[in-house]
């Protein structure tokens, strides 16, 4: 018995979303009518995956699910600005610790060079260099730290809030 399938226009759409939380963007845009298009496989970058999707053209509700999905993609780019910003002050105060750390071995050096060497200085400009060098990664880590702390919460009410918008647009479909 040959059965026949009824005839399903598409549209298309291509994310790009964070290797570690691919499942999480597959997952959520199929709340909007999306399904993975399985004649394209996701293409693996080196932190993100790029994937194509598809969904009816003739869905019921594609206004109020279309308004939903970008609500979902703007909470989903505030996620990863504010998983960004855990590291970048600290890389920031860090690189600024390390260049001050290497400006006082620079001075050290030239003291050590001069004619007469000049052993005090290199010595009182070498100790603050070598703890510029060493703070770095701890500075980093503490920063890091802290920032988190202060963040995670703000991620965590993005989470939520893609999750109701996410529950909406399961209940429209």
């Amino acid at each position: 018995m040959n059965e026949q399938k009824d005839f399903v226009g598409y549209e298309y759409k291509e994310i790009t979303a964070p290797t570690d939380r691919i499942s999480l963007y597959i997952d959520c845009y199929e709340n909007f009518g999306w399904q993975p298009d399985e004649n394209m496989p996701a293409v693996n970058g080196m932190h993100h995956t790029t994937l194509l999707m598809k969904r009816d053209r003739k869905i019921v509700n594609k206004m109020e699910l279309t308004r939903l999905q970008h609500h979902f993609e703007a909470c989903a780019k505030e996620i990863e600005t504010l998983e960004k910003s855990k590291t970048s002050v600290a890389s920031i105060w860090a690189l600024i610790v390390g260049i001050i750390g290497t400006a006082f071995m620079a001075g050290s050096t030239f003291a050590v060079t001069h004619e007469p060497p000049l052993i005090l200085l290199c010595i009182l400009l070498a100790v603050p260099g070598l703890i510029g060098w060493a703070l770095p990664y701890f500075l980093y880590r503490h920063l890091v730290v802290k920032q988190t702390k202060k963040i995670q919460p703000m991620i965590e009410a993005k989470q939520d809030e893609i999750y109701d918008i996410c529950e909406k647009g399961h209940s429209l479909l």
